[in-house]
């Protein structure tokens, strides 16, 4: 079948781009699969670094390595932009246990996870009584039974949706606003479900907000299961669980986007950017998150000058500083090119972990997605399957907002994504080198495009 549909896209192909093209995308394929380097990268930054969180010792010696890293691999330009990060600091080990069912002391153990930029619990244990919801609509239907408790969101993810992170978006709202919207009514502390549908029971962690009208009140995740077992003793008992954490904020820290550049042979005052972020959590090596796409922005330099490609455009390759928890390295790199008055042609995102390769997804104007579908022939057989409206990212959102630059956003195949987003199981092993690869073949060959024909 695969075959046959190639057989039909030939002569589009042809009619829409001269063989040239395909020719010079299979050199890329060619040597990103027996030379490529991204696996081996990527090893080095799990392994040989490990965690990243912004603000951390970590994170800097991340941007020391990729620094050195992109200066090796033959850059024309290689050069740190200076930002200021928050500085969260889990403050060490995150603990719970439902203590008390129906009135009879028990002591069983909950794996749980702090959320990002919450706030500890002041070096005491939360004890209370838990209110268990499924969703904001039942938060308010208790709002009476709230205060001096412990709220517990079991908000799951929408197994219809056939793309998770549709499911991820909608059960995001609970991470993000819980604490402050179960505060509001009196609430002392914030259980939620891990925003995932994995058959395991690794809590996972990520960015939450607060607002400041209501108190701050300490917030963890839980792992599936005893998601599962606290929502199913909610139907039958009442119970108390106890938890303690100890996350806090330090003065914010000194971080930085690592940017290297091929300077544009016809155009070298427009530029084209392509990226990942270099932070993570500080619970696994952030392998997918976001270490995929690091080395994949990585390799597309690597291959670029392996091949001795002289791009028309200026193209930067940047390692983006705090995309998990304050997006620091994004709004000062959008902020810089507005400043320097810059025009910035297109921007390039990998975020979304090294899986095998779908498609993409854009943020611009109509007829010039019409006119770049036509390149669908090009890519399909690597593994692109679509280039649809709708999609970017969050390091090169700001672009778009300060210069109007069209963005797309690197979409591969996210079924098992969010069985390890923001969880101590997002670590080197769980990456697929060729699928990996793959991912950086298809970005080149977008760029490669993109940079040949415009927009």
């Amino acid at each position: 079948m695969k075959k046959l549909f190639l057989l039909l896209l030939a002569p589009l192909c042809l009619s829409a781009q001269s063989s040239d093209d395909a020719l010079f995308i299979k050199k890329i394929a060619d040597d990103v699969l027996q030379n490529g380097k991204a696996h081996d990268l990527l090893r080095q930054l799990t392994k040989d670094i490990g965690a990243r969180l912004a603000g951390s010792p970590e994170f800097t010696k991340a941007v020391e390595w990729g620094e050195l890293s992109m200066k090796n691999l033959g850059a024309d330009r290689v050069y740190l932009q200076e930002c200021m990060m928050p500085n969260w600091n889990r403050g060490g080990k995150d603990e719970a246990s439902i203590v008390a069912v129906d009135g009879k002391k028990i002591n069983r153990v909950l794996d749980v996870l702090a959320l990002g930029n919450s706030m500890g619990s002041g070096g005491k244990a939360v004890k209370a009584k838990v209110i268990a919801v499924a969703n904001f609509a039942e938060l308010e239907s208790k709002k009476e039974l709230i205060k001096g408790n412990i709220v517990y969101y079991n908000y799951k993810f929408d197994p219809t949706n056939i793309e998770p992170g549709t499911s991820y978006g909608q059960a995001g709202l609970y991470r993000r606003t819980g604490a402050s919207r179960a505060a509001k009514y009196g609430a002392i502390g914030v259980m939620i479900r891990s925003l995932t549908e994995a058959t395991d029971n690794n809590p996972h962690t990520g960015a939450m907000a607060y607002n400041d009208s209501f108190p701050k009140i300490p917030a963890i995740a839980l792992g599936g299961y005893d998601a599962d077992y606290i929502w199913n003793l909610s139907k039958q008992s009442s119970f108390e669980v106890s938890f303690k954490t100890n996350g806090h904020f330090l003065p914010d820290a000194k971080g930085h986007n690592v940017i290297a550049e091929l300077k544009g042979t016809e155009f070298p005052d427009q530029y084209i950017t392509i990226g990942g972020h270099l932070d993570s959590w500080d619970v696994n090596e952030g392998a997918h998150d976001d270490g995929a796409g690091v080395v994949h922005t990585m390799e597309i330099l690597r291959v670029f000058k392996a091949l001795g490609y002289k791009p028309k455009h200026s193209i930067r390759f940047v390692l983006f500083a705090n995309e998990e928890n304050g997006l620091r390295g994004g709004n000062k790199y959008a902020e810089e090119a507005k400043a320097n008055n810059e025009k910035h042609l297109f921007a390039l995102e990998s975020d979304a972990g090294g899986f095998t390769p779908r498609g993409f997804g854009f943020t611009i104007e109509e007829e010039k997605l019409k006119k770049m579908q036509a390149w669908l022939p090009l890519l399909f057989p690597y593994g692109t399957t679509y280039l649809k409206m709708g999609g970017g990212g969050a390091d090169i959102g700001p672009l778009n907002k300060a210069l109007g630059t069209a963005l797309a956003g690197f979409d591969p195949d996210d079924q098992r994504y969010f069985d390890i987003h923001h969880a101590r199981s997002d670590v080197f092993e769980n990456v697929n080198k060729r699928e990996l690869l793959l991912g950086a073949i298809n970005m080149a060959g977008l760029v490669y495009l993109v940079d040949k024909y415009g927009l």
